[in-house]
């Protein structure tokens, strides 16, 4: 069989991610053309972008989003700003992929795979790696991180019964202050002309969090937020949802909804209402609004902070490999 090997562009792949006929592995909100063309747009520091079909016969079986500089190939991407990272395959398909991609590689000068922010199923681990280890290239795959998950139950009443009884009568207790100290509301940014303004907010929020977040926050972060916020509301993603109590903004969550997974990217809140625990109380209510829209999964991503374990969330290794093409 014949395979052939084509440039691509942000727009091509954003063709294949709308043609339903096709039956690529869009394995995660961070891997969508419109989130790497951003992170592109903002990040980019001097590599080539390397965006590339692989096709067999003209079934086209995955998609390489990478760069390269200094003969070093990396995903479009860092583990910054995007938890998770992949290359774009059709299931059954990927050893054929890789095949072709390697030898497109190699043939291209690049002489080392440097691919960050893995989870255990990614294409990586489950068929480059063992792949590259038969073509007698040296592979070193290492944890670098953890993400926690969790499965959503039916309704708030079962999220309830699963976690601790002094959990449940901690939020219970937090919920209610809350509610004594004002009027207080959770609502989703549904309107497109009101996002700047919501965006405005949270990274004024943002900065006031903590310290360290306000250090994270440079221009160019910041920039990268507005565009990655419009990038996914254009496409019916995004979930900014805002804590208010008694109408003034008291906590901010940054989310994204895709594919039955709702993914708690960041928050921020007002320290003047630090002792209602706004900042926990946001992500309370996105979950349970989470819940009563059927969603499937929340994804607490990256970090191992104590309330992900304390709401039920299970421990996903994150990974780094390097391969070496000789």
């Amino acid at each position: 069989m014949s395979y052939s090997v084509s440039e691509e562009t942000f727009d091509s792949l954003d063709k294949y991610w709308q043609d339903s006929n096709l039956k690529l592995n869009w394995s995660s909100i961070f891997v969508l053309p419109a989130w790497l063309r951003v992170w592109w747009q903002v990040f980019n520091d001097g590599a080539e972008l390397y965006l590339r079909a692989v096709r067999q016969e003209k079934e086209l079986i995955g998609l390489a989003p990478l760069q390269v500089k200094d003969g070093t190939a990396c995903f479009v991407g860092n583990a910054d700003v995007c938890d998770y990272l992949d290359f774009i395959t059709v299931p059954g398909r990927e050893t054929n992929f890789f095949d072709a991609l390697l030898s497109h590689l190699k043939q291209n000068g690049v002489n080392q795979l440097d691919l960050e922010s893995l989870r255990p199923e990614s294409t990586v681990l489950t068929h480059l790696a063992d792949f590259a280890r038969g073509r007698g290239y040296p592979v070193s795959c290492q944890k670098e991180n953890v993400s926690l998950e969790m499965d959503l139950p039916l309704t708030w009443e079962e999220f309830l019964a699963i976690i601790s009884k002094k959990q449940r009568h901690e939020l219970k207790r937090k919920l209610k202050r809350l509610e004594q100290a004002g009027k207080a509301d959770y609502r989703c940014v549904e309107v497109s002309h009101l996002l700047p303004d919501a965006i405005d907010t949270f990274l004024k929020l943002f900065s006031l969090s903590r310290e360290e977040k306000a250090a994270f926050m440079t221009e160019r972060m910041a920039s990268f937020f507005r565009l990655i916020a419009e990038a996914m509301a254009e496409k019916g993603l995004l979930r900014l949802g805002t804590l208010t109590l008694d109408s003034l903004p008291a906590a901010m969550i940054m989310g994204f909804d895709y594919d039955d997974s709702v993914y708690l990217y960041n928050c921020s809140y007002d320290p003047g209402y630090k002792s209602l625990s706004v900042g926990l109380l946001s992500k309370v209510l996105c979950l349970k609004e989470s819940i009563v829209m059927g969603k499937k999964k929340w994804d607490f991503l990256k970090g191992d902070e104590a309330y992900k374990h304390q709401f039920g969330g299970q421990e996903i290794p994150i990974y780094r490999c390097r391969i070496t093409i000789n």
